[in-house]
């Protein structure tokens, strides 16, 4: 009888399925997959599972969605609705062997847009549990630090395997089941909180949730008791098809799927930059973000490929004055956008940077101050702080083959010269110091001699980049002196270095390029017949890339200095 109820109720929603390959003969089972994942850091971890739904490899009974009912008043007007949502929570494996998968809410949502599906909200998930044939009773694990790891999962997920399988006679695989895991879900409260994971639920036997809905936790913990619930991204209503999205920022039909009126922002972004100026900063899925302040006043957020690499380059970028990591960072212009947003992107030209380089992980760092401003942040008493920054974002990366790069415009170059200037000598770590017209703190007292020891390891490149702002005017009148501006100390640089080194001009057009030690020292200086100003335009035209890649087997590979946008196809919403 109940085999019967279970196929009249999947005829119901025959076409709701999956958007997933068919899983492989030769596809890991649930328990060894959590046994080859569980040494892995989080990110890698989240990775492999990604890898692993994206083939297919989920369960057969998780494929065909079950429908749901809803109901609301609406404008005076009862209007029935139904979801159609997986039958359990997320799971890698086979019908017979098979993982629950807690996971962060950026994995969840690649997943769900890779199965063409939603998230659900807290009355979503009160009503799945309503129409639950088969409601298992809550299991919690006394929370510790292990409640992370996928031993502690694994144990969960045996607890609850054990639950199921004692009314599989009654209740076969594929019937909706409810109350073994909480929920992440979409809810109005994450527009205000960027950053954070929205869970919901784990119903006890009396329909009440153990979890109210809560954004206590950043969103990059996944704990034992998370599931991800499925939804299909489109639900009927009264009977005609309609996206879920739509339905959720409508401000009558939300009653439908919300309990707190409409929910305009339905999407876990890929990730996020948890800063009040902008929260909507999206990266594409095979990137996340990370943010923490080393020292108090400095903010720092490290954007990385998911998978690292053992070999890493690692590329602290001090920002410029007047920019905030989001605009540094870039992204596709909106209306009413700040022109800052389109001056850099240095988000989109290191993704072109890791197209071309393939053997190493490139991570950026994004050093900021609380003033918008280094040169001023640093005179303020704070100068020492620049090794311990330093100290802190490399440490994040032991164990790993490093090198590390320094580069900075504008005013963060006065970050790296503290940083020099506090330092007995560069460590060796630091192969590579590129200055992107940043180069206004230069000394020769200080710099001269600690460059050229430091450049002169094999292996080591300078790369400094500036134009003729000596020659530039605003509003018809000069704005740096012929020495004090990236020009003037550039020539400066140039000349005291080449009383260390052959240095020679090795073309006759603009930029003037100067190369010495067989590339690892680049001097581009770009002319200024017009008296423009190209203070960011050099950087927005490929400057970041260069700065990288000079003298290198990949300098020019694909774009140029001071050309058109090579990353244009890089940029993200």
């Amino acid at each position: 009888m109940a085999l019967a109820v279970l196929l009249a109720v999947q005829a119901l929603a025959a076409d709701r399925v999956l958007r997933l390959p068919a899983r492989r003969p030769e596809a890991v089972g649930g328990v060894q997959f959590a046994r080859e994942i569980s040494g892995l850091e989080q990110r890698e971890r989240e990775e492999r599972v990604w890898r692993e739904v994206a083939s297919g490899n989920v369960p057969n009974f998780l494929r065909r969605l079950a429908p749901v009912p809803l109901e609301a008043t609406v404008e005076g007007k009862v209007v029935t609705a139904r979801i159609f949502v997986t039958p359990d929570y997320l799971a890698v494996g086979s019908d017979e062997d098979y993982m629950l998968m807690p996971l962060t809410p950026y994995t969840a949502q690649r997943i769900a847009d890779r199965a063409g599906c939603v998230l659900p909200t807290p009355k979503m998930v009160d009503a799945i549990y309503q129409a639950a044939t088969v409601k298992l009773t809550p299991s919690p694990i006394p929370p510790s630090p292990a409640m992370t790891t996928v031993p502690v999962f694994m144990v969960h997920n045996a607890t609850v395997r054990g639950q199921r399988s004692a009314v599989l006679d009654q209740f076969p695989l594929g019937a909706l089941v409810a109350g073994d895991k909480k929920d992440i879900v979409i809810c109005q409260a994450l527009a205000a909180n960027p950053g954070r994971v929205a869970i919901y639920g784990w119903h006890k036997p009396d329909g009440t949730p153990i979890q109210p809905l809560y954004l206590g936790h950043f969103a990059y913990w996944a704990d034992y008791s998370h599931g991800v619930r499925l939804v299909d991204a489109t639900m009927e209503v009264d009977g005609t098809r309609m996206p879920s999205a739509r339905v959720l920022a409508d401000p009558n039909l939300s009653a439908l799927l919300s309990a707190e009126g409409p929910v305009p922002v339905s999407h876990y972004s890929f990730a996020v930059f948890p800063h009040p100026d902008d929260p909507t900063i999206h990266l594409p899925p095979d990137e996340r973000l990370d943010t923490f302040s080393p020292v108090p006043g400095v903010r720092v957020v490290v954007d990385e490929p998911l998978g690292l690499k053992s070999k890493i380059r690692l590329v602290l970028y001090a920002l410029p004055n007047g920019n905030t990591i989001e605009q540094t960072f870039g992204r596709r212009m909106r209306p009413g956008d700040d022109w800052h947003y389109d001056i850099q992107h240095i988000g989109a030209q290191t993704r072109f940077f890791r197209r071309l380089d393939r053997d190493e992980s490139l991570v950026v760092a994004y050093l900021e101050t609380s003033n918008h401003a280094w040169p001023a942040w640093l005179r303020s008493g704070k100068d020492s702080a620049t090794v311990q920054i330093f100290e802190a974002i490399a440490a994040r990366y032991a164990g790993h083959d490093l090198r590390i790069a320094l580069d900075s415009h504008s005013g963060g170059g006065a970050f790296v010269f503290s940083y020099l200037d506090r330092v007995s000598q560069i460590p060796p770590q630091i192969d590579r110091i590129a200055f992107l017209d940043s180069e206004y703190n230069y000394d020769a007292k200080l710099h001269e001699a600690k460059l050229a020891q430091w450049v002169r390891a094999d292996g080591h490149a300078l790369c400094v980049i500036a134009y003729d702002d000596a020659s530039a005017r605003l509003n018809g009148k000069p704005f740096v002196s012929a020495d004090g501006g990236t020009w003037g100390r550039s020539h400066a640089m140039l000349a005291d270095l080449g009383r260390e080194f052959p240095i020679e001009r090795t073309n006759t057009g603009d930029p003037e390029r100067y190369e010495g030690l067989a590339g690892r020292i680049v001097f581009l200086l770009k002319e200024n017949p017009k008296a423009e100003i190209f203070h960011t335009v050099q950087v927005e035209r490929n400057g970041f890339i260069e700065s990288l890649l000079s003298g290198t087997e990949l300098d020019g590979r694909g774009y140029r200095y001071f050309g058109r946008r090579a990353y244009s196809g890089f940029v993200h919403d």
